[in-house]
């Protein structure tokens, strides 16, 4: 079986098209939250998410500001208003999908959360320190994450030791002891890296698969510039921070 996950597409039709056009067939999608926020196309997102196979889906940060369920003065100015705007376009049926995302599920062995096992919200990991008290707050093998926006595998020792692994396109990595894996950002990419990244789980492999792929940047930004959303979301395409 062929899973696909993906995380932080915050709005970017092109790039979302661009994955599941790359990714091929897909048995099953899991989405680690962040449909929302800093694009143009929140709409045209979730009506796309809901067309995909066996869908798993999580709430983000932006998700959840947009639904009203966290202040929205904890984001900075520039990400506030850009929800601002995509509040006040997005459709009904958006809305009824954000409000019914999960802020963490266990599949077998697999936990997914947003930002964390520990706080699935907030909370970054982006170092070997965090990664190991999160440890302490799943039970199975694996934890898949997004938040950062960054393409990271956090692997627990024998020895209680944290291993770093920072994939790039290609690489295919197999277990070999617990770990947390962050597949990277399908709308905006945070490693300096522009592509879209996302990660292949192969079951019958064992193998988790990461990717990037290219896709149509500027007609992303100057939809973004239409809309009023602040400039800054659309020039951070190019350099991929």
């Amino acid at each position: 079986m062929r899973t696909l996950v993906i995380s932080d597409i915050h709005a970017n039709l092109n790039a979302l098209e661009a994955v599941l056009a790359h990714a091929g067939t897909v048995n099953q999608v899991w989405f680690l939250g962040d449909v929302a926020g800093y694009g143009p196309d929140l709409n045209e997102c979730v009506e796309l998410l809901q067309t995909l196979p066996g869908l798993r889906a999580l709430m983000g940060n932006h998700d959840a500001a947009l639904m009203d369920y966290i202040p929205i003065d904890r984001f900075n100015r520039e990400a506030a208003e850009a929800i601002n705007v995509q509040a006040g376009l997005a459709s009904q049926e958006s809305r009824d999908f954000l409000e019914l995302l999960q802020l963490k599920l266990e599949i077998g062995e697999i936990t997914l959360a947003h930002g964390s096992p520990r706080n699935p919200i907030w909370e970054y990991i982006l170092g070997a320190s965090l990664a190991r008290v999160n440890f302490e707050h799943f039970e199975g093998i694996g934890c898949l994450v997004g938040h950062s926006h960054v393409p990271l595998i956090f692997i627990q020792k024998k020895n209680g030791s944290i291993e770093t692994l920072l994939p790039r396109h290609g690489d295919r990595w197999k277990v070999n002891g617990r770990f947390i894996l962050n597949p990277g950002s399908v709308g905006q990419p945070r490693d300096f890296d522009q592509r879209a990244s996302y990660v292949i789980w192969d079951d019958e492999e064992q193998t988790w698969g990461f990717y990037r792929v290219e896709y149509e940047i500027a007609s992303v930004q100057d939809r973004i510039m239409a809309l009023g959303i602040p400039p800054r979301q659309a020039t951070r395409l190019w350099t991929g921070s």
